[in-house]
């Protein structure tokens, strides 16, 4: 019988049982500690957003289901009412004829918004490095412009005795426009409403499509040259199918953006001339101090918020339904 030598034979390593914990006990102190770092760092961040967003939201919930008013305001006994103060904001034609106007502001603002700043995205993209940096430069500073700032210069633009606007139309022989009252016409001030919010809004837009734009490979570009498609024919063919996301979430941002309009329409126009612009926000801060009507006020903007949420709802199922097609 062969003798196996022990020393040349391989050693299986002994395997010590794992430590098991003692009963009762749970993980110490320092382990409980380190767990719950990460939620306090992240406190007050929930805290803060919290207490400005999701308070004043119940808070308007709750105001739109009383009887709220300056008595009410002062005294604190606010009776609840049901939904006495929708049906009230459902029967009012005017209410009817704001909630109008506000979608074709919408729809007016977006599409020009997004056929600018693609165009001038596009642009950027074809410039040199100098030119493309002079541009977006320019469009930053624009889009800095604080808000209240950019509306009193427009207001200025327009004046209808020191307006360079009713100058230049002057100098070119229009001499009708002498002294022209713009905000004292409706379309006219409408007009000039959506040319502020375009000017405000296409910065944004034309730097994130920009920037969507670097990722499209140039191969893709030389292909579709190769086989003799034009530059429209490109951006449908190619551009606008890769970059289609990018270019839905822009959208639903300028949604959002131009259907909470309001400064600059309150501090321009405050809605006037008559109704010529006001929209929902307006329209809301109007019926809540016009007669401390602060309950109607808050239907207003609870109205606001599910018309805009479910513009927002179906668009995103429609973009939902487009990726799925496409894949």
């Amino acid at each position: 019988m062969p003798v196996v030598d022990q020393r040349s034979a391989p050693r299986t390593p002994r395997r010590h049982p794992a430590p098991r914990p003692a009963a009762g006990r749970g993980p110490s102190p320092r382990g409980r500690v380190h767990g719950l770092w990460p939620y306090a760092l992240i406190a007050p961040a929930v805290g803060g957003m919290l207490y400005l967003l999701v308070y004043p939201l119940v808070r308007a919930v709750l105001i739109s289901f009383q009887d709220f008013r300056l008595r009410q305001l002062i005294a604190g006994d606010a009776e609840f009412v049901g939904l006495r103060n929708y049906r009230t904001l459902l029967s009012d034609p005017r209410f009817w004829e704001v909630v109008r106007r506000t979608f074709l502001f919408m729809a007016i603002n977006v599409a020009l918004i997004m056929v600018i700043a693609t165009l001038v995205a596009l642009m950027v993209e074809r410039l040199g490095r100098i030119g493309r940096t002079v541009v977006l430069s320019s469009l930053v500073l624009a889009w800095a412009m604080p808000v209240v700032a950019a509306t009193t210069v427009f207001q200025w633009l327009f004046h209808s005795e020191f307006g360079i606007v009713n100058w230049s139309l002057i100098s070119l022989g229009f001499e009708s426009f002498d002294r022209y009252p713009w905000f004292a016409d409706g379309t006219a001030a409408f007009a000039i409403l959506v040319t502020l919010i375009v000017w405000q809004s296409v910065p944004f837009a034309a730097i994130t499509l920009y920037s969507a734009l670097t990722t499209v490979p140039l191969e893709l570009y030389e292909s579709a040259r190769l086989d003799g498609a034009g530059a429209g024919r490109v951006f449908r063919s190619v551009t606008f199918p890769i970059l289609r996301p990018i270019f839905l979430l822009v959208i639903s941002l300028e949604v959002i953006w131009t259907f909470k309009a309001f400064v600059q329409i309150w501090v321009m126009t405050r809605g006037g001339p008559g109704d010529a612009t006001t929209i929902l926000p307006v329209y809301a801060v109007q019926t809540a101090l016009s007669g401390q009507r602060y309950d109607l006020g808050s239907a207003a903007s609870m109205v606001t918020v599910v018309l805009m949420s479910g513009v927002l709802v179906l668009y995103f199922r429609q973009m939902l339904r487009q990726e799925d097609e496409t894949r």
